[in-house]
């Protein structure tokens, strides 16, 4: 089991850690009130991409039912940070993180179904 989900387990790791960064690198922002949203997408998917992840790790057969709020979740998050992608160099590399989680989930949900 743990062996053919490394790839998302890679994913999902990688995406936590963008994340965390990303909303470290927002609250040190001038203007922190226009990154409200970013910080709180950041947290809401470093979250459920743990929670995720953890699942997944041991086995748990409820991990298949978080990968599609996982993929949603990655989405949004992606979509926040790539409006300041142009200026803020941690958000870029957040949304780029994001979009490869979203579709790792995304593919591990339709080998499933």
């Amino acid at each position: 089991m743990h062996a053919q989900n490394q790839s998302l387990l890679d994913a999902l790791n990688a995406c936590i850690a963008s994340c965390e960064h990303c909303a470290t690198a927002c609250l040190q922002e001038p203007n922190v009130q226009m990154m409200a949203r970013c910080i709180q997408l950041d947290r809401d998917c470093a979250d459920i991409c743990a929670l995720t992840a953890r699942l997944l790790a041991r086995g748990s057969e409820h991990a298949q039912h978080l990968l599609r709020e996982c993929a949603e979740v990655c989405k949004a998050c992606g979509d926040e940070c790539e409006k300041h992608a142009a200026h803020m160099e941690h958000c870029r590399e957040c949304a780029e993180a994001c979009r490869r989680c979203e579709e790792a989930c995304r593919q591990a949900v339709s080998v499933t179904a």
